[in-house]
């Protein structure tokens, strides 16, 4: 199939219709906002025309051809602020059930949209997330709380300790009560460091 001359990208009569194409939607969008300005001089005026002449000032923008990447550029924002409000939501209820469904609502998009979304922001699911907000919170209980590994699974939002065990050895690499020793272990010198430091000073 072969192009005309006329509607090759590299034909020099082509070229020279992009900038009169370019100038001509200026044109159109020059004397809407002139009218807009002059609006300014009569603001009994402006409750009933400010709003149409701002609409088509905004519907020239979108039918020119920056139209497309302003579009593309809205959705990317309203897909993130959606997307933050779904990680805030988990943040704030990692304790509760998680149904991802209802989290979808919340996002106010699709399952499967907020899988891909969710996915490509945190590298991880919804409910992976959740996981790692729980077994950190866990974690810290143990070692700034006390807690033995069955309350402090009980306190993020497990319902069963085993489970939790698993998951926290394959998440940490080892037992919650091993880690947590191994925690203070190391820990414990560096603290004394610190205090023998101070003292010094």
């Amino acid at each position: 199939m072969h192009l005309s001359r006329a509607g090759n990208r590299h034909d020099p009569r082509f070229l020279r219709q992009q900038p009169r194409e370019r100038n001509l939607r200026g044109r159109r969008i020059l004397p809407s906002s002139c009218r807009l300005i002059d609006v300014l001089g009569s603001p009994q005026d402006i409750p009933f025309v400010g709003g149409l002449i701002q609409s088509e000032i905004i519907y020239r923008i979108l039918s020119g051809p920056a139209g497309a990447r302003l579009q593309a550029i809205a959705t990317v924002g309203d897909q993130s602020q959606r997307m933050a409000k779904a990680i805030a939501w988990i943040r704030t209820n990692y304790t509760k059930p998680l149904l991802v469904e209802d989290l979808a609502q919340i996002a106010g998009m699709g399952v499967s949209t907020l899988h891909h979304h969710f996915r490509a922001l945190t590298a991880m699911s919804p409910l992976q997330y959740q996981k790692k907000l729980r077994l950190h919170a866990a974690r810290e209980r143990m070692l700034m709380d006390g807690l033995d590994a069955a309350s402090a699974a009980f306190e993020v939002g497990y319902e069963s300790a085993s489970q939790f065990n698993r998951e926290y050895g394959r998440f940490f690499g080892q037992p919650p009560m091993r880690d947590v020793r191994t925690l203070r272990s190391t820990s414990a010198p560096l603290a004394e460091s610190i205090s023998s430091r101070q003292n010094t000073i």
